[in-house]
């Protein structure tokens, strides 16, 4: 009965996230179809469980498989099982209980505006947070990274004017920190919130986006360092299309040259549905 309402809530865990919406928040959105499987699995894992806690076989093939069962069982202790299923319930738990909101600019606060990389206390340099650059190279050995974007770069080379949306955020900003000299002085524009940023006594405006590569354990803020206009007033959060020119410059806080975008239009916007972009392969 405790496997079956496990692989149950399993089930009407994934089937929630997906009508509410709220999967987007944990995985990739480009690998939905792996939720929808998890999904029927679990619920087909369930009715067999089902079928198998109620079936009634008068010929005593249900008790022998209640003796099998038992026999099994008799292998881990009983404190050992209870840990088993706590174990396997606990993501439901924090699926069903703890609550999921978009992610802001206190994320950055708390953990440390850090670049490249935040250094995490769990030890796995898989599971630290991403600033600036989607850097999507642990994920390949360098030759096949290299063309892959090599082979994205050819895309976008002859483009004068880059348009940055939802769908292809990621790869153009990683491609940007890869190949600072071959956008210089292209216009580009793109959409984010605004983050201050207070290095070494120096104030800068960075315009970001929450990013997942693959699920939220390598979900990162990305984006660039935003000359904004004079006179131009905006808070943490203040969600805005920057249209402008991209350039490098040496940032002394970080200790090297980073992409720039040198904004001529900046327009306040009300913040998308979907806060997060994500990244395709």
């Amino acid at each position: 009965m405790t496997r079956f309402i496990i692989f149950a809530g399993y089930a009407l865990l994934m089937m929630s996230l997906q009508l509410s919406g709220k999967l987007n928040q944990y995985i990739n959105t480009h690998y939905r179809y792996l939720a929808i499987l998890s999904m029927v699995l679990s619920l087909f894992l369930a009715i067999i469980q089902l079928i198998s806690w109620t079936r009634e076989d008068k010929s005593g093939s249900y008790k022998q498989l209640q003796d099998h069962e038992t026999e099994h069982h008799h292998s881990l202790k009983p404190y050992q099982q209870i840990f088993a299923y706590i174990l396997l319930a606990l993501p439901l738990v924090v699926g069903f209980v703890f609550p999921t909101v978009s992610l802001d600019t206190t994320i950055v606060e708390a953990k440390g505006f850090q670049f490249p990389l935040s250094q995490e206390a769990t030890g796995d340099p898989d599971m630290q947070t991403q600033y600036l650059k989607p850097d999507t190279s642990i994920y390949f050995d360098k030759a096949d990274y290299d063309e892959q974007m090599n082979q994205l770069m050819a895309e976008y080379a002859d483009n004068q004017v880059l348009t940055i949306t939802d769908e292809n955020y990621l790869e153009i900003v990683e491609l940007i920190y890869n190949f600072p000299s071959e956008f210089q002085g292209k216009s580009v524009s793109y959409k984010g919130f605004i983050f201050h940023s207070n290095q070494e006594s120096e104030s800068d405006t960075f315009v970001f986006r929450f990013g997942i590569i693959h699920c939220v354990a390598d979900a990162g803020v990305f984006g660039l360092l935003t000359r904004l206009p004079e006179n131009q007033v905006l808070a943490n959060n203040d969600w805005v299309e920057i249209k402008g020119t991209l350039s490098t410059e040496y940032y002394h806080p970080f200790q090297r040259t980073l992409p720039i975008v040198n904004a001529v239009s900046v327009k306040q916007i009300s913040a998308p549905e979907n806060q997060y972009v994500y990244r395709s392969f």
